[in-house]
């Protein structure tokens, strides 16, 4: 069993900042060949100027909603490269959406960042795949990983949150069938559901509202909030061989909060 993902290609969206971002790094650090995408081209050459002259570095500014963009993406991770082994879809878009508000285009819009953009970037590099996959000699255990990054508030009822929770169940189901789609092709497809991680924007909410960041911590059990570092991580093991015979799968990282039954019994 190896966690290694030396040598390997990997293409990460979403990679300018957050989750991405640090997955982004994490793989640089582990020796993986990286493409840093993200649609905002200033932030992304401001968080990876340190890295801009690592041979196994790459950067692309585009807005991957645009078909065009998505092939030019893969272009660059194949001129850089010539192949890849791993997609990892962190691009992620919140907004809150008023429910009974027929003007309230969120919803749209967030399937179309959340959802969409993870549909199109999959199709496009697991055809790759499957093509380097039969140029080689001998049919390979595993021909490629994709994991995408999902969020427990697709299994959450908050309306505020319906939006930002339909995108991300829609995803995580189409975790699911692009896992059985792509099988047969030995292209294993997994999700990572992440629950609240100190990011840029919690800080910020926790600047306005410091007793969110209480409220957090005491609906979690293990009492602390997430770092993107821990999902770096996990991502290394599902893009990994470490995770060979795993696909398909919604891996929950929060702490615990989704198991927890927040109405408690009265004590006796």
């Amino acid at each position: 069993m190896s966690f290694s993902i030396e040598g390997k290609t990997a293409i990460i969206t979403g990679a300018a900042t957050g989750i991405g971002h640090a997955i982004a790094r994490h793989f640089v650090d582990e020796g993986a060949n990286v493409v840093f995408s993200d649609m905002n081209e200033k932030r992304l050459k401001s968080g990876c100027d340190d890295l801009a002259d690592l041979p196994n570095c790459r950067l692309f500014a585009g807005d991957l909603r645009e078909k065009l963009n998505v092939a030019n993406l893969l272009s660059t991770a194949l001129d850089a490269f010539d192949r890849v082994d791993i997609l990892i879809n962190a691009t992620r878009s919140f907004a809150v959406t008023d429910p009974l508000d027929p003007t309230d285009t969120s919803v749209e819009t967030l399937l179309d960042h959340n959802l969409n953009v993870a549909l199109r970037t999959s199709q496009a590099v697991a055809r790759r795949m499957i093509l380097q996959a039969e140029q080689e000699d001998t049919k390979p255990q595993v021909a490629g990983a994709i994991i995408n990054i999902s969020s427990i508030a697709a299994h959450r009822t908050q309306p505020e949150l319906l939006g930002f929770s339909i995108s991300n169940a829609a995803l995580e189901q189409m975790t699911r069938s692009l896992a059985v789609s792509l099988a047969p092709q030995a292209i294993r497809v997994n999700a990572i559901a992440v629950g609240s991680l100190m990011s840029g924007t919690l800080r910020d909410t926790i600047a306005e509202h410091p007793e969110y960041r209480e409220a957090i911590i005491a609906g979690t059990p293990l009492h602390r909030i997430g770092t993107a570092s821990e999902v770096a991580e996990l991502a290394q093991f599902l893009a990994s061989s470490a995770s060979a015979f795993m696909t398909g799968q919604i891996v929950t990282l929060d702490g615990g909060r989704s198991v927890l039954d927040t109405v408690q019994r009265p004590a006796h």
